[in-house]
């Protein structure tokens, strides 16, 4: 595909993380690159494979608690307003929206996510599933969602970060992004984020490199797309997944490894780049935690945990926030 000047404009982003990530020493590419419209059924696919344990561990904790958490976000309140982050095709949530509305709750759901494929599917499910529920879906940035929406004041605005999406930061990244949701948030407002829990490493590794190839192909599937979007000509068979965990951090990687010497010529950027067989990209971090690694979050971003909820098996929990009084 020749890309015109219309057609690199179009993908302008994706071209200068490109650009940027491919020129760093080692190497690496935003893990957001992952979602187009393939990458996003892929990425379905993978939480519904048996080794994919953080979907199941949400879900549950969403049906056992789901009352409660009705309870928290809607005291003291007239009315509250649910903005979730990278909201993706929005199952789990569904969980909770259903049973908010069963209840004649008073709220709104205002999914973000940067994926507009993702968006319509959702809503359009959800318009079927939850009629009654007002929905204003919004394709943007996580941050800049917050600073695009008015609250009104009687509404809390309830923000949601799921699916241990957290994760996705490294810890100094996280701090920072948690730091500026608080900045956002009002005297009403709460943050409930979902956390991925430290445990068996075996189990952990699984999650990243499943026995079925879901995993390998969601992380090469970012090549395609750059073959596709930026007339790039990577060649599948010159790279692997490479998915690694060390349980002393807590960081899960991903990485593409080159199998070979090689160059890799990307038309839109008018760049090539050279490889040296066994040269990483890193693609994705997935950070795990244990309770003070929250707290210490917490505490630095002027929050305050009010609830933590888990999941049966202690894998997984859901934490809500209020931030922390100035006085």
């Amino acid at each position: 595909m020749k890309h015109t000047p219309s057609s690199l404009t179009h993908n302008n982003s994706v071209a200068e993380a490109v650009l940027e990530g491919l020129q760093r020493q080692p190497k690496a590419l935003p893990s957001w690159l992952f979602y187009d419209a393939r990458g996003d059924h892929i990425f379905q696919d993978i939480m519904r494979m048996p080794e994919y344990y953080l979907t199941d561990c949400e879900y549950e904790l969403f049906q056992t608690h789901k009352q409660v958490l009705l309870s928290r976000f809607s005291a003291g309140v007239d009315a509250f307003r649910i903005v979730e982050l990278g909201a993706g095709d929005g199952l789990k949530t569904e969980v909770l929206l259903q049973h908010f509305v069963s209840q004649k709750a008073a709220l709104s759901y205002t999914p973000v996510d940067i994926s507009g494929a993702v968006l319509a599917q959702l809503k359009t499910r959800l318009q079927a599933s939850v009629p009654q529920l007002d929905i204003q879906a919004l394709q943007a940035d996580f941050l800049q969602s917050l600073t695009m929406l008015e609250t009104p004041p009687d509404t809390r605005q309830v923000i949601l970060f799921l699916g241990a999406n957290i994760g996705n930061f490294s810890l100094p990244k996280a701090a920072t992004f948690l730091q500026r949701i608080r900045q956002q948030m009002g005297a009403k407002d709460l943050l409930m984020v979902g956390f991925d829990l430290k445990k068996d490493p075996r189990l952990i590794q699984l999650a990243y490199d499943d026995p079925h190839g879901i995993t390998r192909s969601f992380n090469l599937n970012l090549l395609v797309r750059l073959n596709g979007e930026l007339g790039a000509n990577f060649q599948l068979d010159k790279f692997s997944h490479y998915p690694c965990y060390d349980p002393v951090s807590g960081a899960a990687k991903s990485y593409l490894v080159s199998q070979r010497p090689q160059t890799v010529q990307i038309e839109a950027l008018d760049r090539s780049f050279s490889f040296a067989q066994w040269e990483l990209i890193h693609t994705e971090i997935s950070q795990k935690y244990d309770l003070p690694m929250i707290e210490a979050l917490a505490e630095n971003a002027q929050l305050e945990i009010q609830e933590v909820f888990y999941d049966c098996k202690h894998y997984f929990c859901n934490v809500i926030f209020a931030g922390k009084s100035s006085a």
